[in-house]
């Protein structure tokens, strides 16, 4: 089973469904009375039961805790005749649960056939496909702008006198090229908060879109970084450091220890990760790619709720 530890816990939906295709004489014995209710019953309680038991079926599947699940049975009196089971699942979790819809759908369809196989040998259950999911990383992918700008800034009185190679740095310049944005610069310089606070005020004023800066987040007497950010942001986004720290700590008790903030300088935004690897990786994973969001936002870009959330 692969590692699900770095994705972030979020809605997820999916809806999938299956066609029983049967005979004009098989929908007629079904009816519309209690035959049919009685049947669809069965075969909804059928799905709720192979939805719960996938993980245990399909050996690489993660066990997801199913939030909703629920049916709709739509008869298909004109030819070819039918009835399409659609079942649509959610789940606040790290992985998906398509297979746990998909898994819902097929054993309904069975069910079904089973019950009217007696009556119509020709039946056929065709068209198990996934219709629709949200959720997760591929939900909050972001459509860069061609050239959207980013710099990078490591806060480090170590790796400035030499003593130490930096690695957040590198870290952080690879995961947004992996993106598609451009990292016009990186620079390195000591925990000074004169030296930060022009380094970032340059990159603003010249119109970057993105900064990132890490190290000097912690509560160490050289860790200068929030409060220099702090007295040129014009605004504060607490949700983005928030969202950094909640992701963190369900990783490591070191995350609570966290000062990082984020806001705007104009139309910059700017972002303040902890200086090691590990709180690099999961400050990116906490708000990438969500954050180019922003940008959008900045320029005043009307924007809509994502599926299946609260406008």
């Amino acid at each position: 089973m692969i590692d699900i530890t770095r994705k972030a816990i979020t809605l997820r939906t999916a809806t999938a469904t299956a066609h029983l295709r049967c005979s004009p004489t098989s929908l007629d014995l079904l009816g519309g009375g209690p035959a049919l209710n009685s049947r669809l019953a069965s075969a909804q309680a059928a799905g709720f039961l192979a939805a719960k038991q996938t993980s245990l079926l399909i050996p690489h599947c993660h066990p997801v805790p199913i939030d909703g699940l629920s049916f709709e049975f739509l008869l298909q009196s004109e030819a070819p005749t039918g009835i399409e089971i659609r079942a649509r699942g959610l789940s606040i979790f790290r992985t998906g649960i398509e297979m746990e819809v998909l898994s819902a759908a097929s054993i309904a369809a069975l069910c079904l056939y089973e019950a009217l196989l007696e009556t119509d040998p020709q039946l056929e259950i065709s068209e198990i496909r996934l219709l629709e999911k949200t959720g997760g990383r591929s939900q909050s992918r972001h459509r860069l702008p061609e050239q959207i700008a980013t710099a990078v800034l490591v806060v480090s009185d170590r790796c400035s006198r030499g003593e130490t190679v930096d690695r957040s740095g590198p870290l952080i310049a690879g995961r947004l090229q992996e993106l598609g944005a451009e990292v016009q610069e990186q620079r390195l310089v000591p925990d000074d908060p004169e030296r930060i606070t022009a380094a970032v005020t340059e990159w603003a004023e010249r119109g970057v879109d993105f900064v990132f800066v890490t190290g000097g987040t912690g509560i160490g007497p050289r860790d200068n970084t929030v409060p220099a950010l702090a007295q040129i942001l014009d605004l504060e986004m607490p949700g983005v450091s928030e969202a950094m720290r909640v992701h963190g700590q369900m990783r490591t008790p070191m995350a609570m220890f966290s000062r990082a903030i984020a806001g705007t300088i104009g139309r910059t935004v700017v972002v303040s990760l902890p200086g090691s690897t590990g709180g690099v990786r999961d400050g990116l994973d906490a708000i990438l790619p969500a954050l180019f969001h922003a940008h959008d936002m900045l320029l005043g870009a009307a924007h809509a709720p994502e599926k299946g959330s609260a406008p």
